[in-house]
C-alpha cells in the first residue's frame, strides 16, 4: 500500500514507557500525526521469550499498517532486539528501533567505566552482545538487570519508597564499580530520571536514546521525502491491548494532557 506524506507514524511499546520516545518525536516533528500502541496486556516484554516478543511485534505492525502508517518506531529496547530485523524484512517503509546509548557513553566517560540499566531480555540479546563487542574495548561496561522497574512505571509509582529502594540497589551496584556514565537501556526508565539523578548525584552523566531516535526518524523520512506537508500541529491516537481506563490514567499522567485511549481488540487483548 502506497504511503502519503501526510500518513501517520506508528510507535509501539510493551506499555507506556515508549511515551518517552513519543515525546521526543513530537518535539522534533510537530506536524506529524502519531499513532501510539501500548501492548499493556502483554507487558513486560523484558521477561518474555524472543519468539513471543517477535509475534507481538508483528501483530502490532500489521495493525499499524492497516492504519496506513508511513513509518514505524519500535519504542522498546527489548522489542527492537527481538523483532526489528524481522519487521524490516517484511516492510519496506522506514522502521526505526532503539538501542542503549553505549557508543556515546564510551566517548563521554572519564573514569572509563560505563553502567547500563536494562531488562534481562535486552541484556541477553544478540543485538546487545554485538553492541558490547563493538564498543566495549574503549571502556569497561557494567550491565545491571532491573527486574521490577518497568512494572513500577506502569503502575505510576515513579518516586515511591519501593521504586527508590529498587533504584538504590541497582544503582549502588554500578556506583561501587566506579561508573561515571549511566545508560538507560529501557524506554520506561527516563520517567525515573529525577529519582535516579537524586541517587547518583550531579557528577554522573545519564543517557537515554529518545532524541537520537527522533533525529533518525526525521532523517529517514526526509531522505524519502515523506515529511508531512502541513503547517498545523499533528494529532495523536492512543491504543492499548490492556484495560483502556487503566492505561488512559497512566498515559495522561506521563503525556501531560487528557487523551482518549482505544481498545486494541484486534490483536488479542486479554482479560
Amino acid at each position: 500500500m502506497a504511503q502519503d506524506v501526510n500518513h501517520p507514524i506508528g510507535v509501539f511499546d510493551s506499555g507506556v514507557g515508549g511515551l518517552s520516545i513519543l515525546k521526543d518525536i513530537r518535539a522534533q516533528l510537530p506536524y506529524e500525526d502519531l499513532i501510539y500502541v501500548a501492548d499493556s496486556a502483554h507487558l513486560p516484554y523484558g521477561t518474555k521469550p524472543a519468539a513471543y516478543i517477535q509475534e507481538r511485534s508483528l501483530m502490532i505492525a500489521k495493525f499499524l499498517v492497516a492504519r496506513n502508517v508511513k513509518a514505524i518506531v519500535v519504542a522498546c529496547n527489548t522489542a527492537t532486539a527481538a523483532a526489528i530485523r524481522t519487521l524490516r524484512m517484511r516492510y519496506t517503509f522506514p522502521i526505526v528501533g532503539v538501542e542503549p546509548a553505549v557508543k556515546p557513553a564510551t566517548c563521554m566517560t572519564k573514569t572509563g567505566v560505563v553502567g547500563v540499566l536494562a531488562t534481562n531480555s535486552t541484556l541477553s540479546s544478540d543485538k546487545f552482545s554485538n553492541l558490547i563487542d563493538r564498543f566495549g574495548r574503549s571502556a569497561e561496561i557494567i550491565v545491571q538487570p532491573c527486574p521490577g522497574l518497568v512494572e513500577q512505571v506502569e503502575k505510576g509509582e515513579l518516586s515511591t519508597d519501593a521504586t527508590r529502594d529498587m533504584l538504590k540497589l541497582y544503582l549502588g551496584n554500578l556506583m561501587s564499580r566506579g561508573v561515571d556514565t549511566i545508560v538507560l537501556g529501557c524506554t520506561h526508565y527516563p520517567f525515573l530520571l529525577p529519582v535516579i539523578e537524586s541517587l547518583v548525584g550531579p557528577e554522573v552523566q545519564i543517557l537515554d536514546t529518545g532524541k537520537a531516535v527522533a533525529q533518525e526518524l526525521t532523517r529517514r523520512l526526509g531522505a524519502d521525502q515523506m515529511l508531512a506537508a502541513r503547517t498545523e500541529r499533528g494529532s495523536e491516537e492512543f491504543w492499548t491491548s490492556g484495560i483502556t481506563s487503566e492505561v488512559a490514567k497512566r498515559i495522561v499522567a506521563l503525556w501531560g494532557r487528557e487523551v482518549t485511549v482505544r481498545a486494541l481488540l484486534e490483536i488479542g487483548r486479554t482479560r
